[in-house]
C-alpha cells in the first residue's frame, strides 16, 4: 500500500496541499479552516503508557511523511495560498527544521517499549531522514482497521502543519508563539517528555461566569494552570468582589499577566504601561507567592527587541506550543478534545492554551483526562519553572 494511496501521483498531493494552504486565511474569528481529527477512529486505548506510546508512535509516523510533503511547497504557492505579500523562507525552513527534530525525539522517546510485532516499531533511528524513509514502509503496514483513522490523521496533519507554516512564513513581522527571540521566552517545547501544563487566557468573566465554571472543573479533577488574565477585566471583576474572595477562588492556581487589554503588544504604545498596570493589580489582589512571573502577549505578539525590559522586570514571555483553538467559531467542544489529545499524542509535552472566558474547555478537559488516565503527568503549576529547565 503506497502512503497516500488515494492520490494518484505527487502532483495531485502537491495541489491537495495547496489547496489546505488556501484555506488557512486569517479572519477575526479565527482561520476560515482549522485542523480538526476524529480520535475516535483510533480504536484502542491511550490510558496506559503502552497505549499512549503506540498511539503517539502511530500518530509521529504519520506526522512527520506530512511534513516531508509539506517542505516540497515553493514560496510562490505559499504566497498565493496564505494571500501574503513576503515569505520569510529562512523562518519557515527553521521551523520546518525544528518540527523534525522534535518528531525525532519524540519517536525515540515512544519506542521505549517497543515490541518486534508492533506495525508501529520501526527500530532505531540515526537521523530524520531515516525515521522519515523507515516510516514510509511503516505506514504501508497500518492495519485495515486503522486506514480510515490514518486518512483522518493525514488530513489534520497536513492542515496543521499548513496553520504553522503561515505564522512561520510571517514571523518577525508579525510576532506569534512561532519561534522565540531570546531565553526569556519558552513556548513549552522544553517541558519534559508526557508531562503538560494547562494555560488559560483573557479573564476572568463576570462573577458566576465560565472563568468560575472552569475553576470548579480545575478543583473537581485536583488540576492546576495558569491564569493569563487581562487587568481590564480582573480590575471589572475585582470592582464588584473583593481581594479574599478573589484568591479564594483561584485558590491552588497560578495567575499572571496577559496585559491590560487584549491588543497587540507589538504595535502599542502603552505596551509597558500596560505590563506594569496589571503586574500590580495581580500583586496587590493575590500577593506575589500567587502571581506568577510570566507575560503572555496576546495573539503571542511581542517587540522584538522587548527581552532587556522583560528580565529587567523579572519576567519571562510566555508562550505555548498546543494550541485548542477553543476560542475559534469553527471549532466545537468535540472538536477541541480530539484535535488536543491528537496534538499530545505527536508532541508528547508542552504548554496547552486555553481560554476561560469560553466554555468550551470545561467540557472538553474531562473528556481530556479520561481519555489519557495515568499515561501523562498534568503538571502542577506551581512547578513550572523546575520543568521548562
Amino acid at each position: 500500500m503506497q502512503y497516500f494511496p488515494r492520490l494518484a501521483d505527487r502532483k495531485q498531493l502537491a495541489a491537495t496541499c495547496i489547496a489546505l494552504f488556501a484555506s488557512i486565511t486569517a479572519f477575526a474569528d479565527g482561520p476560515a479552516v482549522v485542523a480538526k481529527v476524529d480520535h475516535s477512529l483510533w480504536h484502542q486505548p491511550v490510558n496506559t503508557v503502552a497505549g499512549f506510546d503506540k498511539a503517539s508512535r502511530a500518530s509521529i509516523l504519520t506526522y512527520v511523511l506530512v511534513l516531508k510533503e509539506m517542505q516540497k511547497q515553493s514560496d510562490a504557492q505559499m504566497l498565493a495560498s496564505f494571500k501574503i505579500k513576503s515569505i520569510n523562507r529562512a523562518s519557515v525552513e527553521k521551523w520546518l527544521k525544528k518540527e523534525n527534530a522534535l518528531s525525532l525525539a519524540n519517536y525515540r522517546f515512544a519506542m521505549r517499549d517497543c515490541t518486534e510485532q508492533d506495525w508501529t516499531c520501526i527500530g532505531d533511528v540515526r537521523g530524520v531522514e531515516d525515521l522519515q524513509q523507515k516510516a514510509t514502509k511503516a505506514v504501508a503496514k497500518t492495519p485495515e482497521d486503522l486506514r480510515a483513522w490514518q486518512e483522518n490523521l493525514k488530513r489534520f496533519a497536513s492542515t496543521y502543519v499548513a496553520e504553522q507554516l503561515r505564522l512561520a512564513a510571517l514571523f518577525p513581522k508579525i510576532t506569534s508563539e512561532i519561534d522565540v527571540f531570546n531565553d526569556q521566552e519558552w513556548t513549552g517545547d522544553n517541558i519534559p517528555d508526557k508531562h503538560f501544563f494547562l494555560s488559560f487566557d483573557d479573564g476572568p468573566t463576570a462573577a458566576s461566569g465560565s472563568t468560575d465554571d472552569t475553576l470548579s472543573m480545575l478543583s473537581g479533577q485536583k488540576k492546576t494552570a495558569v491564569f493569563f488574565m487581562l487587568g481590564e477585566n480582573l480590575s471589572g471583576r475585582s470592582s464588584h468582589s473583593n481581594a479574599a474572595a478573589l484568591k479564594a477562588l483561584y485558590k491552588n492556581q497560578c495567575v499572571a499577566s496577559h496585559g491590560w487589554q487584549h491588543q497587540s503588544h507589538a504595535k502599542w504604545d502603552q505596551w509597558q504601561d500596560s505590563i506594569h498596570r496589571t503586574q500590580t493589580l495581580l500583586k496587590t489582589i493575590f500577593g506575589n507567592e500567587q502571581v506568577s512571573p510570566y507575560f503572555r502577549p496576546p495573539y503571542g505578539q511581542r517587540k522584538a527587541d522587548s527581552g532587556a525590559f522583560f528580565k529587567a522586570e523579572g519576567l519571562q514571555v510566555a508562550l505555548w506550543n498546543i494550541d485548542s483553538q477553543d476560542w475559534n467559531n469553527n471549532v466545537s467542544i468535540g472538536d477541541v478534545g480530539n484535535r488536543m489529545i491528537t496534538l499530545m499524542l505527536i508532541k508528547r509535552h508542552g504548554m496547552l492554551l486555553f481560554h476561560d472566558i469560553h466554555p468550551k474547555a470545561k467540557v472538553a478537559l474531562p473528556v481530556m483526562f479520561e481519555s489519557f488516565g495515568n499515561a501523562v503527568t498534568w503538571g502542577d503549576c506551581k512547578q513550572l519553572a523546575v520543568n521548562l529547565k
